[in-house]
């Protein structure tokens, strides 16, 4: 007997920014039928409408009301903006609440955001991609297969597993209140390492570089230490300075930086945890005498 597969949800997204317009993008291609785009305004939400093969409705975020119904509604505006969107439209009337589900794309906040939505027989959750999407048609390509934290009540939770498995994605959960530390890791694997790049930049171009040779330079560098970890833990992937435990190597390093406070104090940090990791195959005096130098 041939299994009748049920037909996927249609879909309405609030929030047309890169996010919003590559989950348009890449749900589209799994033959999610995008009933409307609304964006901040219209404009923004016919650009992001432009890159799909099909037609969807397009409205600006004051023209809530004409919503059509959805099964299943994404939020994916800024974070800030996500609690005032649940308010508006929780207040609307018609059937676009009706047995429907809506999900947000913040990693930083739980469900309990689209609560005014819940009171109203909302299915309420969040869905979110652990990967940095800077552009939608590059982003849309980096969602398949990536990691996916999934956080709310049953149903909601199941809809976002199987558009996390529609995009040959992985997923887990995690509690609501954990929310906020999981986005911080998140920040720290990402937002922050390129920030991180950014600062060794800056130090190279004291050396003479230019910042475009200083970024391509330090560019396979970093990829080297990303091929690393995707074969060893952190403590095994660790190379350099402290892997070896280069006490007169560090003194040179907090020399060179003492006319860059900003620079000092992130190497002294990244030091001593790079210090922890390495702790276990050096000798203990070096890490000592190491620690007490940087920190």
């Amino acid at each position: 007997m041939t299994k009748v597969k049920k037909p996927k949800p249609e879909v309405s997204i609030i929030g047309t920014g890169r996010l919003g317009t590559a989950l348009a993008i890449a749900l589209a291609h799994e033959k999610y039928s995008i009933r409307a785009l609304v964006g901040r305004r219209r404009e923004s939400a016919r650009r992001a409408a432009g890159f799909l093969d099909v037609s969807s409705r397009v409205l600006a975020v004051n023209k809530l009301p004409d919503l059509p119904a959805s099964e299943l509604l994404i939020i994916a505006t800024p974070d800030d903006q996500i609690a005032k969107v649940a308010e508006n439209l929780a207040k609307l009337d018609g059937d676009i609440r009706s047995n429907s589900t809506v999900l947000h794309t913040s990693g930083a906040l739980s469900a309990s955001v689209l609560s005014p939505m819940r009171d109203k027989g909302w299915s309420t959750g969040s869905l979110h991609p652990l990967v940095s999407v800077s552009e939608p048609k590059a982003g849309a390509q980096l969602l398949r297969g990536s990691f996916w934290s999934v956080e709310g009540d049953k149903r909601a939770i199941r809809l976002g597993r199987m558009i996390v498995r529609d995009l040959d994605g992985r997923s887990f959960s995690i509690r609501s209140e954990n929310k906020p530390l999981y986005h911080a890791a998140a920040v720290m694997a990402s937002g922050n390492v390129t920030a991180l790049f950014d600062v060794a930049i800056e130090m190279l171009s004291e050396c003479g570089l230019t910042r475009r040779q200083a970024q391509n330079a330090l560019l396979p560098l970093l990829a080297s230490a990303v091929r690393n970890l995707e074969e060893l833990d952190p403590a095994r992937a660790l190379t350099g300075t402290f892997a070896r435990g280069d006490l007169e190597t560090v003194k040179c390093h907090l020399s060179s930086l003492k006319n860059n406070q900003a620079a000092l104090e992130i190497y002294r940090l990244m030091g001593l945890r790079s210090l922890e990791l390495a702790s276990s195959r050096l000798d203990p005096a070096v890490v000592k005498r190491i620690r007490r130098l940087i920190g």
